[in-house]
């Protein structure tokens, strides 16, 4: 049986993911994509466990098919007063734009899975199909005691060091995340230079030196590339950029028009935005951030909460202009279609390239 055949049929899917996207998933998103044959997919890495504990109640009473969770796993925060005092400072011209004042101090807004019982306890608790690990790895125990319950897992990884891990850690699947990608870079290790690995490349290298199934994760928007992934190794593609215009997406207005507008053909893998390499679409706030001689932003999450909080004070202004609108290099292909629609059109893409 090939390891596409054991991927697919190990959760009765077609090989189609609808990356976690934490901020744009939502639960109609993810019953959607399973409900037409894909893995659904909902990120609770910036949820409350209780709002994770809705979400995924949401998405049960949608579908009685499989869906993944999506966890991230980033080291705590370390926090450098000056490093923040320093950011701030630079961002004071934008609050000021806004009308308001830069705040005097900032939050470690998002608890890491790696430190948080209660969200561990919610996965083995609810026991969705697959739970999915992002930007690291928890403690090998809590990946066994998840797969112990028939939980599927899998792990993001940028290059070969992290997927040895990965498969150390006894994950049952990669998700190879090429540089293409939309949204935060899976690194385990931000202080490591990323080489900056292309999705073909990652895949190749991954398929030939890994025993796991491979999921091909960035720039892929329509069935040609999912084909392309598979002719590669890969078990399946992960989509995230390609769903953002669906209806079932949490996208505003503003994210939705810049998606379908010329700004979706320039994107930018920056840490302005949340303290950790993400991309997106370029806007006032990146460009600021990385103008000649700016500070270093405050590390992840706490710069996410300078961001939030500078965002939220704009809109009222109806200016989005600082808001994180991840978007991966295929941006400019993502099609306006209800996530139903979409999936079909997937898969007739791909099934149609195969004849």
């Amino acid at each position: 049986m090939s390891t596409h055949n054991i991927f697919t049929e190990r959760l009765g899917i077609h090989p189609i993911i609808q990356a976690p996207m934490a901020g744009v998933s939502t639960p109609q998103l993810a019953a959607a994509v399973s409900n037409a044959g894909g893995l659904g997919s909902l990120g609770i890495g910036a949820s409350t466990v209780a709002q994770a504990r809705q979400l995924i109640d949401e998405t049960r009473a949608l579908t009685s098919r499989p869906f993944n969770v999506n966890v991230f796993c980033h080291a705590p925060a370390r926090r450098d007063a000056e490093r923040e005092a320093a950011w701030l400072r630079h961002l004071d011209v934008l609050f000021a734009e806004c009308g308001a004042e830069a705040p005097s101090a900032l939050d470690e807004i998002y608890t890491s899975f790696l430190d948080d019982d209660e969200a561990f306890e919610l996965l083995l608790d609810t026991r969705p199909a697959v739970v999915s690990f992002h930007l690291g790895l928890p403690p090998t125990e809590r990946v066994q005691a998840l797969r112990k319950v028939g939980i599927y897992t899998l792990a993001t990884a940028t290059n070969l060091r992290e997927a040895a891990l990965i498969e150390q850690a006894g994950v049952d699947a990669i998700v190879a995340q090429g540089i293409e990608a939309g949204g935060h870079r899976g690194l385990f290790d931000t202080e490591v230079v990323d080489e900056g690995l292309s999705t073909s490349v990652l895949v190749r290298l991954l398929v030939n030196r890994t025993k796991l199934p491979v999921i091909a994760a960035g720039g892929i928007m329509d069935g040609q590339g999912i084909k392309a992934a598979l002719d590669m190794g890969a078990a399946a593609a992960q989509l995230g950029t390609a769903f953002v215009l669906c209806p079932e997406s949490s996208a505003n207005a503003s994210y939705r028009a810049n998606l379908k507008s010329g700004r979706a053909a320039v994107t930018r893998l920056t840490s302005v935005l949340s303290g950790r390499p993400a991309r997106g679409m370029v806007n006032r706030l990146i460009s600021h951030g990385e103008a000649i001689g700016a500070p270093v932003p405050a590390a992840y999450p706490v710069a996410y909460d300078a961001t939030k909080r500078l965002n939220a004070i704009a809109v009222k202004r109806d200016n989005h202009e600082f808001a994180a609108q991840w978007a991966g290099q295929g941006a400019p292909l993502a099609r306006e279609l209800a996530a139903k629609e979409l999936m079909q059109q997937l898969i007739e893409e791909w099934r149609s390239v195969q004849a």
